[in-house]
This record gives C-alpha cells, sequence and structure tokens, in this order.
C-alpha cells in the first residue's frame, strides 16, 4: 500500500483529511505542554495517555524525533454554533472511534513499531485503569495525547497542507502517527 493509498482508505473511514511529512518538520513546543494541567482538562493524571504518566515532555519529544515519517490526520464535526459544548465532545467521541477503526491499517502500512497519538487522552478501554490506579491494560494500543508531546499542532497543519480550522462552527481534532524508526 502506498501513501496515497493509506489516505483514502482511512478517509472511507471518515477521517477529513490526511498528510505525511518528515518528522524533522514536525514542529514541538514544551510550552504547550501548559495546557495539560488539573485545571485545563480533564484527564490530566486521570488517564496513562496524558501526563503526567506520559512522562517527561522533553523526553516524549526525543522518542518521537526517532522516527523519520509522520502521518497527520484531521476530523471534521459540525457544531450548532461555536458554543456547542455538546458538539465539541460529540465530535471528540467520533474522533476517538475513527481513530481507533483506522488503527489497524495505520500499523499494517507502518508496522508495529510506531507512536500513535489522538487529541485527549487514550480511549482504548471504556474506563481507564489509571484512574483505578492499575496498570494500563494494553501498552501495545495505548494512545498518547498529541499535546502531552508538545506538537504545535496549527503549524503541523499548515506545514501538511491540511486545514486547522474547516469553517465556522465545527471543531477540527487531529491525530499524528511517527513511524519508521532510524536506525
Amino acid at each position: 500500500m502506498t501513501e496515497l493509498e493509506l489516505i483514502q482508505e482511512i478517509q472511507k473511514k471518515g477521517v477529513h483529511s490526511a498528510a505525511f511529512v518528515d518528522t524533522v518538520k514536525v514542529p514541538f513546543d514544551p510550552d504547550l505542554r501548559k495546557y495539560c494541567t488539573p485545571q485545563a482538562c480533564g484527564s490530566y493524571g486521570k488517564n496513562w495517555g496524558c501526563p503526567p504518566a506520559v512522562g517527561d515532555i522533553y523526553d516524549l519529544i526525543q522518542r518521537a524525533k526517532q522516527y523519520k515519517r509522520t502521518l497527520v490526520y484531521e476530523t471534521v464535526a459540525q457544531l450548532e454554533d461555536s458554543f456547542d459544548y455538546e458538539g465539541i465532545r460529540a465530535g471528540g467521541l467520533r474522533h476517538k472511534q475513527i481513530t481507533n477503526e483506522i488503527t489497524p491499517l495505520i500499523r499494517s502500512f507502518t508496522g508495529k513499531d510506531l507512536i500513535q497519538l489522538s487529541a485527549g487522552g487514550c480511549t482504548v478501554c471504556e474506563r481507564c485503569s489509571k484512574m483505578d490506579e492499575q496498570p494500563c491494560r494494553f501498552p501495545e494500543r495505548a494512545l498518547h495525547s498529541v499535546s502531552a508531546y508538545g506538537i504545535y499542532v496549527s503549524k503541523l497543519a499548515k506545514i501538511c497542507g491540511l486545514e486547522y480550522n474547516n469553517g465556522e462552527n465545527t471543531v477540527t481534532m487531529f491525530g499524528v502517527v511517527f513511524f519508521q524508526k532510524s536506525e
């Protein structure tokens, strides 16, 4: 399967648009981790894919930079208006469902050695075992938060030729997959 064929396949599953980029072009900003706090995000400390459990920001950035290629994809949800919190939440859940559905396609293309990130915390399990202070049940399938890695998504979207904002009364969510580990 080619990169274009993978994009076409994941679009059939609900991805709005996607692009590939060399990982060296991915803009990281450790200061963006400030959005991963108990005051800013309800997943902080409650999800293995989010801070603080996911690890140190600088370690995560170095880990991501060990890969040569990056797949960036986005989903778009329509909202009633810009204050449609329930629509935003539903768009987030839809993004996670799409991410979980396309993961086997991505893994068949990239191989098992990858880092898969998504908007928000991991949703592989209905209830994260972190909430019960238990180990992650599926570490090989776990999704980490894009924000936890300090990825400057608006800049990355521009680099990839993707829209960060897909129009009035929409919410756009991103997923990022690092693959082809450097030797």
